[in-house]
């Protein structure tokens, strides 16, 4: 009986260590309703980037203003979701697909 549970704890142990841990993993487009980031390779892909932005924070009645890119290989672009003021011609519009 020890036998059987010391080679389960063994075999729990080493499938544990084997499996990638992903905890660096992050999805190339993440963000709230007070801004967010999108990966720098999906700008090097021909992504519109300053559409997709819009978009997001268009679903929370906001406009969008780019903050900062890093134009490095695993950069991000980041973004912020601002208040327009009311009565203003730039109101946001979201994409219908």
């Amino acid at each position: 009986m020890r036998k059987i549970l010391g080679l389960t704890g063994l075999l729990a142990t080493l499938l544990t260590c084997a499996a990638p841990a992903r905890a660096d993993w992050v999805p190339p487009f993440k963000g709230n309703d007070t801004g967010g980031i999108i990966a720098y390779s999906l700008y090097t892909g021909g992504a519109d980037i300053k559409a997709m932005a819009t978009d997001h924070c268009a679903r929370y009645g906001k406009s969008v203003k780019l903050t900062g890119v890093q134009a490095v290989y695993g950069g991000y672009i980041s973004f912020a979701c601002v208040w327009v003021p009311p009565g203003s011609l730039e109101q946001p519009l979201r994409a219908a697909y």
